[in-house]
């Protein structure tokens, strides 16, 4: 579905992201994890079309060849992503954020009908439906987080790139989260790509985990593999 081929990226003299290849299949949950500054939002904001690769990089979805692209365009072709800071529409209602994704991801053909529908069915997905006239401004941050994820569910990806969602919450919420994120990919066939630092989250859901460090890629293997990978404990696990 994705392919990243020879991706890097640079700021002046410094290296954020440095020749990084991976491949991410349908219906697949990767993790991504790796020290601060390793380059993870940096390779997300890289994909999304926020910065541009340095040359001879590649990154293509389902064949598109997606370097160029600005980010809406990228974001219609089914590549959806959340932040590590919550950005809901405040002054919005919990409904109106979840149909404004519907309306980004299909504006063309979508009516207020429709879209008010899949803004319905991605709340109750995430557990929001409860909360559908209440304004966005007045959750708590776990709720808000799970009305980024339904409004993203609205918008119809294919990959969903998730960027510290966790952060922040309690171990129930976590727990919450992870169970909503499997269901992504179970109940939806959504692929996940999830950056995190809460390792035990993403070791408990991710089918396979890449690991950057320095803005390279040192593993790339399942959550067993990864945590008795000698290069991942030296730059990030630690020894237990």
């Amino acid at each position: 579905m994705l392919e990243v081929s020879n991706v890097s990226k640079k700021f002046g003299g410094l290296t954020a992201v440095d020749n990084v290849n991976f491949e991410i299949n349908d219906s697949e949950i990767v993790g991504l994890i790796g020290p601060n500054g390793a380059g993870k939002t940096t390779l997300f904001n890289t994909i999304t079309g926020i910065y541009q690769p340095e040359p001879g990089g590649k990154i293509t979805f389902d064949g598109t060849n997606l370097i160029g692209s600005d980010t809406h365009q990228i974001a219609r072709e089914g590549v959806i992503r959340t932040f590590q800071i919550v950005r809901v529409f405040k002054g919005m209602t919990v409904l109106e954020n979840a149909v404004a994704g519907a309306f980004f991801g299909d504006e063309k053909s979508l009516d207020r009908s429709k879209a008010e529908e899949k803004a319905q069915e991605a709340l109750e997905f995430v557990g929001l439906d409860g909360k559908a006239d209440m304004s966005a401004g007045v959750l708590p941050v776990a709720q808000q987080k799970q009305l980024e994820l339904a409004r993203a569910l609205a918008s119809d990806p294919q990959l969903l790139l998730l960027d510290e969602i966790a952060s922040g919450l309690t171990p129930g919420e976590v727990e919450d989260l992870t169970n909503i994120i499997r269901r992504i990919r179970d109940e939806r066939s959504i692929a996940v790509f999830w950056v995190e630092h809460i390792t035990d989250a993403i070791m408990s859901v991710a089918d396979r985990i890449i690991v950057l460090n320095s803005g390279q890629k040192i593993a790339d293997g399942t959550p067993k593999e990864i945590k008795t990978d000698e290069r991942v404990i030296e730059a990030y696990l630690g020894a237990n």
